[in-house]
């Protein structure tokens, strides 16, 4: 009875704890840090270009950019990063846009990079995975992101800048 207890309370993802000879850590969603400056700038061009169309009347490239707008401010709040289960993903919203096991991890390097990403910030992470893969993103709370990850792979090298 108490074997099937630990099992369901490991299953349900309570605690970190070590559950019948493997460990299992907590899911944790990590939002995505949002920088008002990176959003002004990517929106700047669909507004500007909206007013013009306006007084033009031109009604479907108003509602174009409206939808472009809408659609940038979507991406922009619904952007996070849950770790699982062995497994870091980056969700757009209700899309998973990739999975990378977190054993495949070799570096976590702080960045500035413009690279396009899914980072809605420029105070950026580069994970580097697999022998040449990487990518960029932005959790709000990197010290905690950084922490659980490698809680999960302790081999993970982390790079910090130099200030």
């Amino acid at each position: 009875m108490n074997k099937l207890k630990i099992t369901t309370y490991c299953l349900n993802k309570q605690v970190y704890q070590n559950c019948i000879g493997h460990k299992q850590y907590m899911m944790k969603k990590y939002p995505s840090k949002i920088s008002y400056g990176l959003l002004l700038l990517v929106l700047i061009i669909p507004i500007a270009t909206v007013f013009p169309l306006i007084s033009s009347q031109r009604w479907f490239p108003v509602g174009v950019n409206i939808f472009i707008v809408v659609f940038m401010l979507w991406v922009f709040f619904n952007l996070y990063y849950i770790i699982d289960e062995g497994v870091l993903s980056i969700k757009l919203g209700f899309v998973a846009f990739k999975r990378i096991d977190i054993q495949s991890i070799k570096m976590i390097a702080e960045t500035s990079s413009l690279i396009s990403a899914p980072a809605a910030s420029l105070d950026r992470l580069e994970i580097i995975y697999n022998k040449h893969n990487g990518i960029i993103i932005s959790p709000k709370d990197k010290s905690g992101f950084i922490e659980h990850i490698t809680k999960a792979n302790p081999r993970i090298v982390i790079q910090y800048k130099t200030k």
